[in-house]
């Protein structure tokens, strides 16, 4: 056998649906009875289950049922058809789980656990299931969470308002290069989410997006190991705490999204090598763009321009889904932060340390230093939040009015490409712009800078 076909052979164990659902009755989490008697059924199912997940990606395009590819996640995308009661509709199942299976779980009980969110767009539900180990779940709960937008919403800012504003705003440049990366891989290689069953889906809301890489591996492995490198030596710490820091948050996010339902073991070890990739070859250039935004006249013409050609792009890969929105959100989230650091730049607003700090120094923990981290925190997040909810309010009304469509119902109109990406790219945009200027600003301004 050649070496080729070994790893062909180790790539195909990898993807099996059935190594998930290994893990998951490993971790305490087992399909409802009632699923469990569906498909014992109809074992024709889970030999569907098992089949190579391989074809010609111009299937894609075609009705569902014209070819025996696997479906793509969400086959009637480019529509994003609300879904009656929340639940499924027009006769096609969620990416991964398949018709009549999914709903027909009986009552529940107290020892069962729901999906932790329903799909933004569509409405999607996930599965109850009968959870045993609920340390391990609240575990995997949190290590799913630092994948997603509130943590990052959280999590950026207070490095830029409490910590170190370089080194924040270059974990944001690390992690919109990685995000955006991963995205369009999805879309290029269109694999799949796990089927459903033998995986019990915990959680729901990207399950309308492509499997292979995991960005949530993705960004899990990148945040941690950009950090001890942004840091070491810039502040002073043992480094044996960074090499304890990466392994312990890139294994609990990976190992979340296995326990979670929504990717293959492959799924996740591409994801992590991806990375890897990413970061030897773009990390030694992170400096100089993280100056260029800075400093260079026209920074800001060539940040918006680049961000909306990549973006214009990553939209011509495939038909649409809820992750062109998180493309667009990643994109503008980005171009708007790098922009707020441009202003506050040329504005005097001096954020970071001088450089006859350096190395910085963990200063002693008072009540003074904590109330003052605290109220940053909580000044800059409600008025962050109110941007966004200003934005939110200004920019879906005004799309639906430029392309003609109803806007009575948010939800259904932001099912419609022409109101979801501008309302993301322009919402979350202000979000960044407000992180890196104006919230350091209204501190400055009231005397907590």
């Amino acid at each position: 056998m050649s070496l080729r076909q070994r790893l062909a052979q180790l790539a195909g164990r990898l993807q099996d649906p059935q190594k998930v659902a290994r893990f998951q009755w490993l971790c305490g989490v087992e399909a409802p009875p009632s699923r469990s008697a569906a498909a014992a059924a109809d074992p024709r199912e889970d030999e569907k289950a098992e089949a190579p997940l391989s074809g010609d990606s111009r299937c894609r395009e075609r009705q569902p049922g014209t070819c025996g590819d696997p479906q793509p996640p969400g086959s009637d995308r480019n529509r994003c058809p609300a879904k009656p009661g929340g639940g499924g509709g027009g006769g096609g199942a969620p990416n991964g789980v398949r018709n009549g299976l999914a709903t027909e779980l009986g009552p529940a009980s107290p020892r069962r656990a729901g999906a932790l969110r329903r799909n933004s767009l569509t409405g999607e539900e996930g599965e109850l299931a009968h959870v045993s180990n609920w340390p391990l779940y609240y575990l995997f709960c949190f290590g799913t969470e630092l994948g997603n937008e509130l943590f990052y919403i959280l999590f950026f800012p207070f490095w830029i308002w409490n910590l170190d504003a370089l080194v924040g705003r270059r974990l944001v440049v690390i992690w919109v290069l990685v995000m955006y990366l991963g995205q369009c891989t999805k879309d290029i290689i269109r694999w799949p989410r796990p089927a459903s069953p033998p995986v019990v889906k915990l959680e729901v809301f990207y399950n309308s997006e492509y499997s292979m890489p995991s960005t949530h591996a993705m960004s899990g492995t990148a945040i941690p190991i950009s950090m001890v490198l942004l840091t070491y030596g810039r502040w002073q710490y043992p480094l044996i705490y960074g090499l304890i820091l990466i392994p312990c948050w890139s294994s609990l996010v990976c190992l979340s999204r296995i326990y979670m339902g929504m990717h293959s073991i492959l799924d996740i070890v591409a994801g992590f090598l991806y990375t890897i990739l990413i970061l030897t070859i773009f990390y030694p250039w992170v400096d100089q763009i993280d100056s260029f935004n800075q400093t260079h006249k026209y920074a800001p013409l060539i940040i918006i321009g680049l961000h909306l050609a990549l973006g214009i792009f990553s939209f011509t890969l495939d038909t649409w889904s809820t992750s062109r929105g998180d493309t667009a959100e990643i994109l503008g989230s980005g171009a708007g932060i790098a922009c707020g650091s441009h202003v506050a730049y040329f504005m005097g607003l001096k954020l970071d340390p001088s450089l006859d700090m350096l190395p910085l120094v963990r200063p002693p923990i008072t009540v003074t230093l904590f109330g003052k981290a605290m109220l940053r925190i909580l000044i800059g997040m409600v008025f962050v939040l109110i941007v966004r909810d200003i934005m939110k309010r200004i920019t879906i009304p005004l799309a639906c009015k430029i392309f003609s469509i109803p806007c009575d119902d948010v939800r259904r109109a932001r099912q419609h490409m022409e109101v979801e990406l501008p309302y993301r790219y322009l919402t979350y945009g202000m979000v960044g712009f407000s992180i890196t200027f104006l919230v350091p600003y209204l501190f400055f301004f009231i005397g907590i800078s």
